[in-house]
């Protein structure tokens, strides 16, 4: 039988499904990665739309396309999809990007520490990994330099009940913008799997509100708003981290008149980019300083360790740079085909799981 499309991947977590196309997907135009997903989101978005929703894909999972270097420092070239958008940059992505990569051979591995750049949408991103018995065991990767807008602001939050109408928030750049809260402003929820549904819920009227109340604009990405939202409190485990987070990650524009748009899906990650945000806030803060590891735990249990290692300047904004270390797992091979006569051919979502 002939197909109308062919794609390899290779299929990861680290907690959070990432999807790795290996090939399959043709030359993309462009003179840089950030032009290469620029291309795909203006002209060919039905590939993302195809690897991503049913029944190829569900709402929390990620996917990235492996494509050669415009860089001449980066050893690899890679453009992140996620349900509503193309991120400049997500740390998550890159660990497994990074891992397949060494696992895969498509970067030669060897043991103890492999040093390499990969080329993200958002630039050069350094990646230091460790490998044993041919395991990548440890990814840290220097990112792009992060920092807060605002600190502490206070908006209006519409619909959230229990007598709560103001939530302060903190947005921040990660490589992505992200309006973050501290989970004690709700006391009847916990960052708990259990409590998945009322995060998602909350989070998603924030992230509206935000979008609303807060304009935000990248000197460098014109057009990039704030597309995520982060719940964040003291950790309950303060022997393996510092702070507890819960990340929902749109699957639609969320309408305050329309109640079931009020969902997401949750970082089954601890959230790289948003553990960069968050490092950025605190810093802003006076709570974290150079140099001073960070311990970011997400809804599972997994740890990411991050680090702030230096300043610098984006446009007008105070910027730190941030490194994060965590591990991702591949756990299969696969080829996604379209068969002609199927009437599906950029997948489909239905409003049971999906905004």
């Amino acid at each position: 039988m002939s197909f109308k499309r062919v794609i390899n991947v290779v299929e990861t977590h680290d907690g959070e499904p990432m999807r790795v196309v290996t090939g399959g997907v043709g030359h993309i135009p462009g003179n840089s990665v950030y032009e290469m997903e620029e291309y795909l989101r203006l002209h060919a978005d039905g590939l993302r739309k195809f690897l991503l929703r049913e029944p190829r894909g569900y709402p929390p999972m990620c996917c990235n396309i492996l494509v050669p270097p415009k860089h001449p420092d980066a050893a690899a070239g890679f453009i992140i999809m996620e349900q509503t958008e193309y991120p400049m940059m997500s740390g998550g992505n890159v660990i497994s990007v990074a891992t397949v990569l060494l696992e895969t051979g498509i970067i030669p591995m060897k043991e103890g520490v492999n040093k390499f750049n990969l080329e993200a949408p958002a630039g050069l991103i350094g990646i230091e990994a460790v490998c044993e018995n041919g395991k990548a065991t440890a990814v840290t990767f220097k990112n792009v330099p992060a920092f807060a807008v605002y600190v502490d602001k206070e908006i209006e939050v519409p619909h959230i009940g229990h007598g709560v109408e103001k939530v302060k928030v903190d947005v921040a750049w990660g490589g992505m913008f992200y309006v973050m809260a501290d989970v004690r402003q709700f006391p009847w929820i916990e960052l708990t799997p259990d409590m998945g549904r009322e995060i998602t819920r909350v989070s998603s009227l924030i992230l509206r509100a935000a979008q609303d109340q807060l304009p935000v604009a990248h000197p460098d990405y014109p057009g990039v708003g704030i597309t995520i939202s982060q719940l964040y409190g003291p950790s309950k485990h303060p022997e393996k981290s510092d702070v507890q987070n819960a990340v929902t990650v749109a699957s639609g524009e969320v309408d305050f008149d329309n109640p079931s748009t009020w969902i997401g899906a949750l970082d089954r990650c601890p959230c790289g980019t948003g553990t960069c945000a968050r490092m950025a806030a605190m810093y802003a803060k006076g709570e974290l300083k150079l140099d001073e590891p960070f311990r970011h735990e997400g809804l599972l249990g997994v740890v990411y360790t991050g680090k702030l290692i230096e300043k610098a300047k984006i446009g007008d904004y105070d910027a730190v740079v941030p490194t994060i270390t965590g591990e991702s797992w591949i756990y299969g091979y696969g080829n996604l085909v379209l068969d002609p006569t199927d009437p599906f051919e950029e997948g489909f979502t239905i409003g049971d799981i999906w905004a």
